[in-house]
C-alpha cells in the first residue's frame, strides 16, 4: 500500500479498508476461515472477559497516516476538567461517607466531536464502513449493529495530553469500540474491572473495593497503535490512569444494538459543555435497565 496516496485529496469512492490488514482479518469477506476464527476467538474473549482486543487491525505502514489525521483534529477538543463518580455524576451527599456514589475523583482529557470531524476523514470512513460493522456486530453475536443518532458522540477522538487522567467510570452504553491512533510514551494504561455490575445490580460493594485500591478484581489492557477494541463498558468499571508522557489519542466509535441512542443532555453538557437538538429531545427515553449512567 502506498501511504503517501492515501495522504492526497480522498475521492468520494475510496475504501477506507486500504488501511485494514486483511490478511488477519479479511472483513471484505465473511466466508473466510481466518475471519471466522476470528470471530469465535471474540466472542469467547467477551464472554470472559467483557473485552476483546484485535491487534494490529490497522496496517503498520497505515500507522503514521491516521496518527496526523487525529493530530490535526485535536486542537479542536474541548478540554473537560471535573470531578465524578463513576456514574458520570456529581457527589450524591444523601449516601454515605465512601459509598461510589458520593466518590468523585478529577478527569481530565479533551474530545473531538462527531461534529468537528470532517465527513471525508478516514477515520470517519472507518466509522461508517459496513464490513468493520457487521465484524463488530458478529463478535458480539448481534444480527446488526447500528451508529449511534447522537450526533456528538456517534464518533469521539479522545485527546489525553501529559498529566491527563480519565477516572474510574461506567459508560453510558453497553459497549464501545475504539481505535488507538498515538500511544502515550509513559503512562495512560487502560485498567478495567470486568462485569463489575449486571443490570438490576450496582454491586456497590465491589465497586467500592476498586475505588479503594483492590487489585484483585483489576485488569490491565496493554493498547498499542492500530488495535480495535470492543469492550463492555456499561458494565465494566473503567479508568486510563494519568499520561505521564507523550500523547494519547483513541477514535471512539460509538455504535448500538437498537437504533436511536443518544446520550443524556446532563452528561452531554458536562464532559462536551454544549448540547444539540437531539440531546433535549430524547429525554424521555433514558435506560430501563436499572443502571445509572
Amino acid at each position: 500500500m502506498n501511504v503517501q496516496s492515501l495522504r492526497e485529496p480522498i475521492a468520494p469512492q475510496r475504501d477506507c479498508l486500504a488501511l485494514v490488514n486483511l490478511e488477519r482479518y479479511p472483513v471484505h469477506n465473511f466466508d473466510s476461515p481466518v475471519l471466522r476464527e476470528v470471530i469465535n476467538a471474540a466472542r469467547k474473549d467477551l464472554a470472559e472477559n467483557g473485552c476483546l482486543r484485535l491487534p494490529g487491525f490497522i496496517r503498520a505502514d497505515a500507522f503514521d497516516l491516521l496518527a496526523e489525521e487525529t493530530t490535526m483534529l485535536a486542537p479542536r477538543a474541548l478540554y473537560s476538567s471535573d470531578e465524578y463518580t463513576p456514574y458520570g455524576t456529581g457527589p450524591d451527599k444523601s449516601s454515605h461517607e465512601g459509598h461510589p456514589r458520593r466518590r468523585a475523583h478529577r478527569s481530565t482529557s479533551g474530545s473531538v466531536t462527531r461534529d468537528l470531524i470532517p465527513m471525508e476523514a478516514w477515520i470517519q470512513r472507518l466509522y461508517d464502513n459496513p464490513a468493520i460493522m457487521s465484524l463488530v456486530a458478529a463478535c458480539l453475536e448481534a444480527d446488526e449493529i447500528h451508529q449511534f443518532a447522537d450526533p456528538m458522540r456517534g464518533l469521539i477522538i479522545n485527546v489525553m495530553d501529559e498529566g491527563n487522567v480519565l477516572g474510574w467510570h461506567f459508560d453510558a452504553n453497553e459497549f464501545i469500540v475504539s481505535l488507538m491512533t498515538r500511544r502515550a510514551d509513559k503512562g495512560g494504561t487502560f485498567e478495567y474491572s470486568p462485569g463489575i455490575r449486571a443490570p438490576g445490580n450496582e454491586n456497590f460493594d465491589a465497586v467500592q473495593s476498586v475505588l479503594n485500591g483492590g487489585k484483585g478484581l483489576v485488569t490491565n489492557l496493554d493498547l498499542q497503535v492500530g488495535d480495535l477494541q470492543i469492550f463492555k463498558g456499561r458494565y465494566s468499571l473503567h479508568r486510563v490512569n494519568r499520561v505521564e508522557s507523550g500523547i494519547r489519542h483513541t477514535a471512539i466509535f460509538g455504535y448500538a444494538r437498537e437504533p436511536g441512542f443518544i446520550g443524556s443532555a446532563a452528561s452531554t453538557m458536562k464532559v462536551y459543555g454544549r448540547v444539540m437538538p437531539e440531546h433535549i429531545a430524547a429525554e424521555n427515553n433514558r435506560h430501563s435497565d436499572g443502571l445509572s449512567d
